[in-house]
């Protein structure tokens, strides 16, 4: 009889394009996501929980760079006997489910409708560093108001959320443009209703960033050579045709008032380009009354994020302060948070326009960024470790964590082998904890317990002298009944 064949043991690994937070990360977004969801519930949203799963036709066209609803998403089929089970996916982001939510239950919602969502959101990408098929994302949107006033509030709820959570007002700036102005300069253009002329010209706006006035002139008109070598064929429009593109793209001013006139310039006669400065101007109007001035929020034609997917104004936040990227060149730290007015989205399901406007926030992003201006520590700071020097007294040792946990100190029972003392003070370093409290058998009899600051140890244990270790102690004897107050004490001198 032949030997059944052992079945190989699972590899360890991580899926491709996923990655695991512990304890210090999953922290640091919780606490960050409390912060951003007290600014927005300060300013009216509520909060909105939607399934992670949502059918790919209500998905619908809405994918990330991709037309096929089973491309760029996790999808399955549910099982059916007749092959004609759902498609179901995971959600890409937090702004389709939004529209099928407002769709289903507007009845009951109401109108304007002002809710926040966070959480986890999937794309079947193509990863690569810094870029995971799996992100969370922290949304805010208000859904049934046309009004230019929900679009100024957004922007204003964005800046004051980066401030909130750490960001100084002269390292950001939210940037503010018109999907509708740039509809003017391609009537402008004389593209009229030549679809495909329109969409290659606005691939071509969305390079402005990488290839700067010059670039998108060639790649507008007879092509270029990229860095490579290469070239890149262009539009094949003349250089007049182009020209009002430029004048767009370049129209940003030393004022707002500057700037909205090289737009009514570059827009010409487009009634819809005249919409569109009409908008940003009474954007402009209410972010001044509520004291958002140009160093925190700014007309500026050059964001030209999401141009098949918005209907009016657009915004994003970039974070303006330099850094070194893997090759030590400084660089600016880039984008955070973007988002826009989007008319269409409901219309999908209701058959009748619903206006919206919300932005996004990446919550890993920004947490990258604190670290990077110091405002989050490199190493979260651990628990108070009450050492097991007697396993027999565990009741005691658990009288103690429960005291300093009742005074709001984080505390823990070391748990394992008590038999070596040192791998317990091992553990204490590796969790990075500030105090060990220790209390063997003589403390016992005397009523007393030992409390060594393992900061301030690490820190004379560096660069003391025997002298100074001497004059700086870092390990105290008080009584047992002043345990809390201690621990608090050299807590607060730590901070």
């Amino acid at each position: 009889m032949a030997k059944p064949k052992k079945q190989p043991r699972p590899k360890a690994v991580t899926p491709k394009g996923f990655r695991d937070y512990f304890g210090e990360e999953v922290t640091q977004r919780t606490e960050m996501l409390r912060t951003i969801a007290g600014v927005y519930h300060r300013y009216g949203f509520d909060a909105l929980e939607s399934s992670a799963v949502e059918t790919v036709d209500a998905l619908g066209k809405f994918l990330p760079d991709v037309d096929r609803p089973n491309e760029g998403v996790f999808a399955w089929q549910e099982f059916d006997e007749g092959g004609n089970g759902d498609w179901m996916a995971l959600r890409y982001d937090l702004t389709a489910p939004l529209a099928r939510v407002y769709a289903q239950h507007r009845n009951d919602l109401p109108t304007p409708y002002r809710r926040y969502a966070m959480g986890p959101v999937w794309r079947n990408e193509k990863p690569g560093p810094g870029r995971y098929r799996q992100f969370y994302q922290c949304d805010a949107d208000t859904v049934g108001t046309a009004s230019m006033a929900a679009d100024a509030e957004i922007c204003a709820m964005l800046s004051d959320t980066l401030e909130t959570v750490g960001i100084p007002r002269s390292d950001y700036l939210v940037r503010v443009n018109n999907r509708k102005v740039l509809n003017g300069v391609l009537e402008a253009m004389g593209l009229g209703e030549d679809l495909a002329a329109r969409d290659n010209v606005l691939r071509t706006i969305d390079k402005f960033d990488k290839v700067g006035e010059a670039g998108v002139r060639e790649l507008l008109t007879k092509g270029r050579l990229d860095a490579s070598g290469a070239f890149i064929d262009g539009v094949g429009l003349s250089d007049d045709q182009a020209e009002p593109v430029i004048a767009f793209l370049t129209s940003k001013a030393a004022d707002t008032a500057g700037t909205l006139a090289n737009l009514r310039a570059a827009v010409g006669d487009s009634k819809i380009g005249v919409d569109g400065i009409a908008e940003l101007e009474q954007i402009g109007a209410l972010l001044d009354a509520g004291g958002y001035g140009s160093d925190r929020i700014e007309i500026d034609p050059s964001v030209v994020r999401g141009l098949g997917y918005y209907t009016g104004p657009v915004y994003e936040a970039e974070l303006t302060f330099e850094i070194f990227d893997e090759k030590g060149r400084k660089r600016q730290f880039g984008s955070v948070s973007g988002g826009g007015r989007y008319d269409d989205l409901v219309k999908r399901f209701t058959g009748q326009e619903v206006p919206a406007t919300g932005i996004s926030i990446g919550v890993d992003r920004l947490l990258a960024a604190l670290r990077e201006k110091g405002r989050i520590a490199a190493q979260a700071t651990g628990p108070v470790v009450v050492t097991v020097m007697d396993r027999d007294r565990m009741a005691d040792y658990q009288a103690m964590v429960t005291e300093l946990r009742n005074a709001g100190i984080r505390a823990e029972v070391y748990l394992g082998n008590p038999k070596n003392f040192g791998n317990q003070l091992k553990y204490a370093d590796k969790r990075n904890s500030p105090i060990a409290v220790i209390e063997g058998g003589d403390e016992k009899e005397k009523g007393i317990v030992q409390i060594k600051d393992l900061i301030l140890g690490a820190k004379i244990a560096e660069s003391a002298t025997l002298e100074e270790w001497k004059e700086r102690p870092s390990q105290f004897e008080v009584l047992r009944g002043d345990l809390v107050a201690k621990v608090r004490e050299i807590l607060d001198s730590q901070d």
